[in-house]
C-alpha cells in the first residue's frame, strides 16, 4: 500500500494486516528492531539544525577556531564528558525497562518514533513555549495540540466559533487539574465581583449568591457582556470601572479575603469520587480552599454512585453551599475503571435550573486517548456496535454513554505522556470554551487589550499569561503535535493503540478466570473490580486463610520478585508489575463484604495496624505487544506461567 494514514474502509485480513505493520513502525521495539530508522532521523535533523546555525549569517566567521580542538584543556574537557556521559550511560541500564511487554506495572511502556524524534529534533533550539518570542514556532504548535484534542473529545474546534475551545500543555495530570481549578473558581467568583464593583448596564445578578451559584455557561455570558460593556467606554472610564472590578475579583482579594467581603457566601467544595487521584487534594491545598473543601462521592464498583452524587448535591443546596466542580474520573489510577460522565453532566444541567450552579472537569489522564476509539476520523461519535465488533467485551453500555458526553463537559485532562507514549513530562488541559481563560491571565490580557486579539492563535500564543508555569519546553510541543499529525486522533489512526491494549486486557481477565481454576487447591484468585479500560487488579489469598495481615504478606512476597531491584541484574526478574492497596472505606461494606466472599477472608480480620487495607497486583497493560501474533507468544499467559510457578513453590507441599 502507498504511504498513508488509514483513512479509507478496511475490513477483515487487511485491516488486521494494516494496523499490525502500523504499530511496527511506531516504536523503536522491545528488541530495538527500529534502530535504524531512529539513527538516521536523529543525524539528518543533527545535521539540519548544524547547517541552520551556519547559514543564520554565513558572512560571520567561526567563533571555535579548528585548531581548539587540539589544545589539551579541549581534550580534557572532551575526556571528562565522555566519561560521565559512559558512566550516566551504564547507570541507566539499572533503569525500569518500561519497553518490553514483560513490563506490565505502572503507566508507561515504550515512546512512539515521531514523538521521540521530533523532541529530539527540537531540543537543539530549546524553544520556550512560555512566550511566542521565545518560541514563534512551538507556542503555535501547541495552541494546536489543544484544538486536535478538542475533536478527540467532542469540543467545538472551529476557530472562527467564540466558543471554539482551548487547550496547552503542562508537565503532567496533576498541573492540569490544577488549572481546572483555578479556571472554575475565577469563572465562580468573577460575578460576585462585577456585582460588587456596581457596573450599571450588563444585567449582573443582585445578590452574590446569585452571582455565585450561576452556571457555568451563564458566567461565561456574564464576561462577555462585561467586556463589549467596557470597550464601549471612554479610555478613562475604562480605567475606572477596570480598577473598580479588578479590586474585587478573589485573585486581588485572595480566598479570607474575599469571602469575609461577602459573608452570605460559604467557601465552595468540589466533589469528587474516592477514587480520585491524590492531585485534587494537593490542588484543593495549593489553591487555598483546603483539603475540608475536597468532598468524597461514594462508588459503586469502584465508579462514582451517581445516585450518592445527587444525594451530596442536594445536601448542598438544603445549606447553601456552593459547588465549583464535579470530577469525574476516565480510568482510574488503580483499576481503570470510568465514571458515569454522562449522568454527571445531566446532573450539572439539572441543577442549573435549581440555582446550584457548577462546572464538570473530566480526570481522564489516564482514559483520554481511549477516546480515540469512538472517534471517526471526520470527528463525529461512532456507534457503539462498531467499537464492540473489534472488542470481546468492551465497551459497556456504561463506558459508551461516559465517553459519548465527553463533549458535554467543561473541561478535560489528559496526559500524553501515558496512553499518548510521549516523554515526560507531557500532560494537558483542555477547556470546552476559550472565553473565560482571560480571567487567568497575570496581566489581564482583557483588560489591557479589550478582548485581546482577534486572531484565535494571535490571542491564545501569549501562553505565559495564563499557565501555572514560569518556563516549559517547547519540545514537548513539538513531539505532541508531530505524533497526533502522523497518528490522527480516530479509531483508524491512533485508535489502533489503544484497541491492542483493550484487546491485551480483555484476555488477561479471560486468562485470569482460568488461572484462578488452576491454582484453587493453593489460593484463591479474583478481579476485584472489572475493569472499563487497560488496567487489571489481581486480589490473591492462600487458600483456607481468613485473616487479611496473612494474605497481605502473601501477596508483598509475590510483588518482592515483580518490581525493580537496582541491586539485582534486570534480567533476574521475569517480569515486571505494581502493587495498590484497598481500603475498606473507599469499597464500602457492601463491597467489602462480597470481595472478601469471594477471597475467603474474613472482613472484621482488618484492623488498624498491618491490615487497615488489603495489597492487591495492579497490572497496566498498554504495551502493544503484549500479544505477539508474529511470534505467537502470549506475555500475557507467560505472566500467569511465572506467577502459578510462585504460588505452588511457596504454598505447595
Amino acid at each position: 500500500m502507498n504511504a498513508r494514514v488509514q483513512d479509507e474502509p478496511l475490513s477483515g485480513d487487511a485491516k488486521q494486516e494494516w494496523e499490525h505493520r502500523t504499530l511496527d513502525a511506531c516504536f523503536l521495539g522491545p528488541y530495538g528492531e527500529n534502530d535504524g530508522t531512529l539513527e538516521r532521523l536523529v543525524v539528518e535533523f543533527l545535521r539540519d539544525h548544524v547547517y541552520w546555525r551556519r547559514n543564520f549569517h554565513p558572512e560571520d566567521p567561526p567563533a571555535i577556531p579548528t585548531r581548539a580542538a587540539a589544545h589539551p584543556a579541549y581534550q580534557a574537557f572532551e575526556a571528562r564528558m565522555r566519561r560521565e556521559l559512559h558512566s550516566l550511560s551504564a547507570a541507566l541500564k539499572q533503569s525500569v525497562p518500561f519497553h518490553s511487554p514483560r513490563y506490565i506495572g505502572h503507566m508507561a511502556s515504550d515512546l512512539l518514533l515521531p514523538g521521540l524524534a521530533a523532541q529530539m529534533l527540537t531540543l537543539p533550539y530549546n524553544p520556550n513555549n512560555v512566550s511566542e518570542d521565545a518560541a514563534p514556532v512551538t507556542v503555535d504548535l501547541e495552541v494546536r495540540v489543544g484544538l486536535q484534542f478538542a475533536r478527540l473529545f467532542g469540543y467545538c474546534d472551529d476557530t472562527a466559533r467564540p466558543d471554539c475551545a482551548f487547550g496547552h500543555l503542562t508537565s503532567g495530570g496533576t498541573l492540569s487539574n490544577y488549572q481546572a481549578l483555578r479556571l472554575a473558581l475565577a469563572l465562580k467568583a468573577f460575578p460576585v465581583a462585577l456585582m460588587a464593583a456596581g457596573v450599571p448596564g450588563i444585567d449582573a445578578p443582585r445578590t452574590a449568591r446569585e452571582a455565585f451559584n450561576l452556571p457555568r455557561t451563564k458566567g461565561v455570558e456574564l464576561f462577555e457582556r462585561w467586556l463589549k460593556w467596557l470597550a464601549a467606554c471612554t479610555a478613562s472610564e475604562q480605567m475606572h470601572w477596570r480598577a473598580r472590578v479588578e479590586a474585587e475579583r478573589i485573585e486581588q482579594r485572595g480566598i479570607a479575603g474575599f469571602f469575609n467581603l461577602h459573608r452570605a457566601l460559604q467557601i465552595p467544595v468540589v466533589l469528587a469520587p474516592v477514587t480520585a487521584h491524590y492531585s485534587w487534594s494537593k490542588g484543593a491545598k495549593l489553591l487555598g480552599l483546603g483539603r475540608d473543601q475536597l468532598w468524597k462521592v461514594e462508588e459503586r464498583g469502584m465508579r462514582m454512585d451517581a445516585d450518592a452524587l445527587e444525594a451530596t448535591l442536594e445536601r448542598c443546596a438544603s445549606r447553601d453551599q456552593p459547588v465549583l466542580l464535579v470530577v469525574g474520573v476516565l480510568g482510574t489510577t488503580e483499576y481503570g475503571t470510568v465514571d458515569p460522565i454522562d449522568r454527571i453532566v445531566d446532573a450539572r444541567d439539572r441543577w442549573a435550573t435549581k440555582g446550584l450552579g457548577f462546572g464538570v472537569h473530566v480526570d481522564g489522564a489516564w482514559g483520554g486517548y481511549l477516546a480515540t476509539l469512538f472517534r471517526n476520523a471526520d470527528g463525529s461519535l461512532r456507534a457503539r456496535a462498531d467499537v464492540a465488533a473489534e472488542h470481546a467485551c468492551f465497551p459497556q453500555p456504561a463506558v459508551y454513554d461516559a465517553f459519548a458526553a465527553l463533549g458535554r463537559t467543561d473541561s478535560i485532562t489528559v496526559d500524553p505522556h501515558k496512553l499518548g507514549y510521549l516523554p515526560y513530562g507531557a500532560g494537558a488541559f483542555i477547556t470546552r470554551d476559550q472565553r473565560p481563560v482571560g480571567l487567568l491571565a497575570e496581566q489581564a490580557d482583557y483588560v489591557f487589550h479589550g478582548d485581546a486579539a482577534p486572531d484565535y492563535f494571535a490571542r491564545h500564543r501569549r501562553l505565559g499569561q495564563v499557565i501555572p508555569e514560569g518556563s516549559k519546553s517547547g519540545a514537548a510541543a513539538a513531539a505532541v503535535y508531530v505524533t497526533h499529525r502522523v497518528l490522527p486522533l480516530d479509531h483508524a489512526n491512533f485508535g489502533a493503540l489503544p484497541r491492542q491494549t483493550i484487546r491485551a486486557a480483555e484476555h488477561f481477565v479471560a486468562r485470569a478466570e482460568a488461572f484462578a481454576l488452576d491454582v484453587a487447591p493453593f489460593a484463591r484468585v479474583t478481579i476485584p473490580f472489572m475493569p472499563d479500560s487497560n488496567l487489571v487488579g489481581l486480589a490473591l489469598n492462600p487458600a483456607g486463610n481468613v485473616e487479611v495481615a496473612r494474605a497481605n504478606r502473601f501477596v508483598l512476597d509475590l510483588y518482592a520478585d515483580l518490581h525493580c531491584d537496582s541491586r539485582q541484574p534486570l534480567q533476574m526478574r521475569q517480569f515486571f508489575g505494581s502493587s495498590t492497596t484497598l481500603r475498606p472505606g473507599i469499597v464500602g461494606a457492601e463491597g467489602l463484604a462480597g470481595l472478601c466472599a469471594r477471597l475467603g477472608l474474613d472482613p472484621a480480620t482488618f484492623d488498624d495496624g498491618d491490615a487497615d487495607r488489603l495489597v492487591i497486583l495492579r497490572h497496566t497493560l498498554m504495551n502493544p505487544y503484549l500479544l505477539d501474533r508474529e511470534n505467537d507468544i502470549s506475555y500475557v499467559g507467560r505472566y500467569f506461567d511465572y506467577l502459578g510457578e510462585r504460588i505452588r513453590r511457596m504454598l505447595g507441599p
